[in-house]
């Protein structure tokens, strides 16, 4: 399935964005979707997920203050990004885990202080 996020941009400090991946078909039977994230010079790191069941995973960094959904309908995934802080400056990756493993390309977040 391809992935195409979109939502990324410049926001300060303390701001909101709102992350939307849409896949190319049907993701109601993937069984797990997720966001990670990279930041320069830093290993890519799990954000999110969420299971089609409906179940959530939020890494520490960001629990309490991201979410994560989808709409199978729509077949699109959403990252609500509240209370945004500097170090959560980087790219975000869309991915879909159904046996195979499936990558968008990418959305640039940056936070100032």
């Amino acid at each position: 399935v391809q992935l195409v996020e979109s939502g990324g941009g410049l926001v300060q400090a303390g701001g909101s964005l709102r992350l939307s991946c849409a896949a190319s078909s049907s993701i109601f039977s993937i069984n797990t979707m997720g966001w990670y994230r990279q930041a320069p010079g830093k290993q890519r790191e799990l954000v999110a997920r969420i299971t089609s069941g409906g179940r959530t995973y939020h890494a520490d960094s960001v629990k309490g203050r991201f979410t994560i959904s989808r709409d199978n309908a729509k077949n699109t995934v959403y990252l609500q990004m509240n209370s945004l802080k500097p170090e959560d400056t980087a790219v975000y990756y869309c991915n879909a885990d159904y046996g195979n493993d499936d990558w968008g390309q990418g959305t640039q977040v940056t936070v100032s202080s």
